[in-house]
């Protein structure tokens, strides 16, 4: 649909207005239009690096980009249309969420909530231990973290902000051991507790709301980057018991640019990751980007009125394909692993990873890459 659209544009920019673009922008209309030419030809099987927006989010956006520009923080009337845009968004990812409007603020990718989790919880825990001039915070987190995570504690460990221990997840299944990750912990030291919903490359669901228990007995935090999660499957908040919960709305059918930081900590003492303007409660100061946000919550509002659908097709769909390459590798006499869990409730209804020995993946999806869209792992939040 979106892909449709930019064709459609391509097309009247010739016929009428092609005459006021600079050569540089016919050569990127043309090469735009072949592009899309291409991709009708190829099947997309990359959700987890981003998805495409829906119609309705798309329709959603609109009037934000003509009509109701103005700035929601003013009090005259063009900012009351997209403060009340503002508000209703953020109470559709609430309700997805399980959560309060008030614990939900909006960031500008997965990367900046995850983020802003990780140096606040770290600011937030060393306030709350005592005064010790040699504390250092410490962290606990899995091996297959997203770069947005594992950098992020690689670099503030390197400043000597943070110590961190990484659990190694089962081999076979991906899933981590809760009794290894409670063996993880450091009593005194471990503020955080980090680990991903679920994972972007071979879809398996870690045990959020057990880890959870276990790091507030310690007196730490938990976070959980929810990238891959929301709007695929159930995230409940309250019931997962996390205290700080990443979203991110390209992977569940709205536009890249925005996602958000679900934060149940009093904001009066979970710090800010910016300084600026008093935006997002104080929180996160810029002026929100009401565009995106009302497409963030549009699809969040889809993902809950329709959520147990949309997994019943992913999971069919997820299903056809394995048995169908399953069958053809079969035939061929190839070896191959399916990698993940074996139980469909343990892992995304819309992943599936397999590894052929002795083959590079990137070579294999080289060879597809004008026919089949896939990757060897999950895109950047």
């Amino acid at each position: 649909m979106k892909v449709g659209g930019i064709a459609e544009r391509h097309r009247g920019g010739q016929q009428g207005g092609q005459g006021v673009l600079a050569p540089r922008g016919i050569q990127l209309r043309a090469t735009m239009a072949k592009e899309v030419a291409s991709s009708r030809r190829c099947i997309y099987l990359d959700n987890n690096g981003t998805s495409p927006i829906y119609r309705e989010v798309a329709e959603e956006m609109q009037p934000f980009l003509f009509d109701h520009f103005g700035n929601p923080s003013s009090s005259h009337a063009y900012g009351r249309v997209p403060k009340q845009a503002l508000d209703l968004a953020r109470e559709r990812v609430a309700n997805l969420l399980g959560a309060k409007a008030s614990q939900v603020y909006f960031t500008g990718s997965g990367t900046e909530s995850n983020n802003w989790a990780i140096r606040g919880a770290l600011e937030y825990g060393s306030q709350k231990r005592p005064k010790r001039s040699d504390f250092l915070p410490h962290v606990v987190t899995s091996n297959i973290e997203h770069p947005a995570v594992a950098e992020a504690l690689a670099k503030y460990k390197r400043e000597g902000l943070c110590d961190y221990t990484e659990v190694a997840v089962d081999t076979k299944s991906g899933v981590l051991s809760v009794e290894a990750v409670e063996a993880a912990f450091r009593t005194g030291e471990t503020v955080l507790c980090t680990v991903m919903h679920s994972n972007n490359e071979i879809g398996s669901l870690q045990p959020i709301a057990e880890i959870a228990k276990i790091a507030h007995a310690h007196g730490a935090l938990m976070h959980t980057d929810g990238a891959q999660s929301v709007g695929k499957v159930d995230v409940d908040v309250e019931a997962l018991g996390v205290d700080l919960c990443t979203v991110v709305g390209h992977k569940f059918g709205a536009s890249k640019g925005v996602a958000a930081l679900y934060c149940s900590l009093d904001s009066r003492e979970f710090p800010s990751l910016l300084h600026g303007g008093g935006q997002e409660n104080g929180m996160r100061p810029g002026t929100e980007n009401v565009l995106l946000i009302s497409g963030i919550g549009k699809a969040s509002e889809i993902a809950l009125l329709e959520g147990k659908e949309i997994r019943r097709n992913m999971l069919k769909t997820r299903n056809l394909l394995r048995g169908r390459l399953v069958e053809a590798l079969g035939s061929h006499g190839i070896d191959y692993r399916i990698n993940g869990p074996a139980e469909e409730a343990n892992s995304l209804p819309n992943t599936l990873s397999i590894s052929i020995p002795a083959v590079q993946a990137q070579e294999i999806l080289a060879d597809l890459s004008e026919s089949v869209a896939a990757s060897a792992g999950g895109a950047r939040p």
